[in-house]
């Protein structure tokens, strides 16, 4: 697959493959498989290559952009990212498409999901139909603790109307047997989105929107761990929950 948007910032450079080659000190058929062929780089020649041509590295060389791997003794932590905004919808799809059992979504509206992939709901229903348990705990609006967090992320009433909108996108869910749908009005610190024994949570940092907040991806290896932890913590929101009906 070729690299377009490389091929677009050569070009906007007035660079030919072998300009650009003698200024990143490659040589020029490497240069043509980074176009052509859609080759990586080394992470320290991509960095050059980006400051050459004004662009980010993460935007021509989106696989650059790795997660951190847990290190010794922290066997349930898979990946750490800076900010929840570094995590393609992709990995938000294969996890919840992977679920066999149960599936747990607590969040205040986390639009952006929707937004990006549009087939949501339909995955959803896919995994209620055969046999796992939906779960998905939605920021109550008109919560004393939603308008707050609008008022320390800077959102205003934002926060409030994203809400309703998520609830809007959630609504045709209702009454599909296996899925039930909560508002809840808790303090959130952590955005939480479990399928089975894999779990990504997207911490909340005050005065800092969710998009820009670290989100660290768990694995379930034994009872009593990090993830159960969150998991627990899922459970306790979710029993402070208003239930939705399909009546509203």
């Amino acid at each position: 697959m070729s690299n377009e948007r490389l091929r677009n910032a050569l070009v906007a450079g007035c660079w030919t493959h072998g300009s650009f080659a003698q200024q990143v000190d490659v040589d020029p058929k490497s240069v043509e498989r980074w176009v052509n062929l859609g080759r990586v780089p080394r992470r320290t020649t991509a960095l050059r290559a980006a400051e050459i041509l004004g662009e980010d590295v993460h935007a021509l060389w989106p696989t650059l952009r790795q997660p951190r791997r847990g290190g010794a003794g922290s066997a349930e932590l898979v990946a750490l990212h800076d900010a929840r905004a570094d995590v393609p919808v992709s990995t938000y799809v294969e996890l919840l498409a992977s679920a066999q059992r149960d599936v747990s979504i607590l969040v205040y509206a986390a639009v952006f999901l929707h937004e990006a992939y549009p087939r949501l709901n339909n995955l959803l229903q896919e995994r209620a139909t055969a046999g796992c348990a939906v779960r998905i705990a939605i920021g109550d609006a008109d919560s004393a603790n939603v308008q707050q967090r609008g008022e320390e992320e800077q959102f205003g009433h934002g926060i409030e109307s994203r809400c309703r909108l998520a609830l809007l996108h959630y609504q045709p869910l209702l009454g599909v047997p296996g899925i039930e749908l909560r508002t809840h009005g808790t303090t959130l610190y952590n955005s939480i989105y479990q399928a089975d024994d894999q779990m990504l949570v997207n911490a909340h940092v005050w005065g800092t929107n969710a998009y820009r907040a670290p989100l660290w991806h768990l694995q379930r290896t034994g009872a009593g761990g990090v993830f159960d932890t969150y998991a627990e913590s899922f459970n306790a929101v979710w029993a402070t929950g208003t239930p939705i009906s399909a009546k509203g």
